[in-house]
């Protein structure tokens, strides 16, 4: 309907009271569990491991689509180098990526020790918001409690402890939800509802849908390819009659593409050689003699004391590196590019 057309609404907090964790479900059921089959990492690993697993492109990612929905003008490309160069300026819209980003990077490190709690959301907020609010001492604050001498808009005094007690009940609920992929879509559509800061609700709840998609090892979520005119109307469904069926639609439908592509970026990175883990130090030292010292390489693994009988593969493995062995990747062993490139026209000697 146009908006003149509409009725005017307020908060209903049925919308959270009348809900019961692990008997009611704003997701269908089945459409969880079927979320949570498809998104989850096999087998028993430590809270957070999946996000680690893809963290580079996770940051990348979430930063640019949450962004986008906020109107942001930055194209993909243009934010990883901006956070390859990391340089703020006062371009408002850098500044909202860069807040993503060590946003996205408070919740990779801090959600698998501390959890979801509202300490937790209040500073997620305040780092995604940081020099976009015109009083700091809004960032993370519950909005009413902060009041400027200059505002004109009159907020009774029983508004921030109703949102305090609100925000305190969403987070208590979406702990106790056993299936994180309901969990997510519960925090990401009650925390933008209840607008419970001043600015920045509905980034810090795109954030926070990731809370428990971590710490059950789930794919993130990226909102990916998502058009903000549809995520805007998933939002009304939800502020204006409480009905969330496109809101459902819309989420499925972007985590969908989280999990193919996440699935993708994790397999495409191979669990390290363990030989190379275990030999490192022997390996760098041995592949220094014989570039440096033009020691062969039976010398150099006499030199450093890893024959095969005490260091199984350790041979086989210097010379494979030896093989590959460049100017473009001599810096992990200290080499310099001109030693290294004396190595190589002598013929690489081993």
């Amino acid at each position: 309907m146009p908006l003149g057309a509409r009725d005017p609404v307020t908060y209903h907090r049925d919308f959270v009271d009348a809900y019961r964790p692990n008997e009611s479900y704003l997701l269908p059921q089945r459409l969880a569990d079927e979320l949570y089959q498809a998104g989850r990492l096999a087998g028993q690993q430590p809270a957070g491991t999946y996000a680690r697993k893809v963290f580079e492109q996770l940051l990348i990612d979430l930063s640019w689509s949450s962004s986008r929905l906020e109107g942001n003008r930055y194209t993909l490309l243009a934010t990883k180098e901006l956070f390859e160069r990391g340089v703020d300026g006062d371009d408002t819209d850098a500044v909202m990526l860069l807040n993503h980003k060590r946003a996205i990077e408070y919740l990779v490190e801090g959600v698998p020790t501390e959890g979801l709690t509202t300490a937790v959301l209040r500073n997620l907020h305040a780092t995604l918001m940081e020099a976009l609010l015109a009083n700091d001492n809004a960032l993370g604050t519950i909005r009413g409690t902060v009041v400027n001498i200059s505002d004109t808009v009159y907020v009774p005094a029983q508004v921030p402890a109703v949102l305090h007690e609100m925000l305190q009940a969403i987070v208590d609920k979406a702990r106790l939800i056993k299936n994180p992929v309901e969990g997510a879509f519960f925090l990401w559509v009650n925390v933008a509802y209840l607008q419970p800061f001043e600015d920045g609700n509905k980034r810090t709840s795109r954030l926070a849908a990731n809370i428990p998609l971590m710490l059950y090892n789930c794919a993130p979520l990226a909102f990916l390819d998502v058009d903000p005119s549809d995520y805007a109307q998933a939002m009304l469904g939800i502020y204006a009659l409480q009905n969330a069926a496109a809101a459902v639609d819309l989420f499925a439908w972007t985590y969908r593409r989280s999990i193919k592509k996440y699935a993708v970026v994790k397999s495409s990175f191979a669990s390290p050689d363990p030989r190379r883990l275990r030999y490192r130090p022997a390996l760098e030292e041995a592949v220094r003699m014989i570039v440096l010292e033009r020691q062969s390489a039976a010398a150099a693994v006499e030199g450093v004391a890893h024959t095969e009988d005490k260091a199984p593969g350790f041979a086989a493995l210097l010379a494979e590196t030896l093989q590959s062995l460049g100017e473009y990747n001599c810096a992990r062993f200290r080499l310099t590019s001109t030693a290294t490139r004396e190595w190589v026209e002598a013929g690489r000697p081993m």
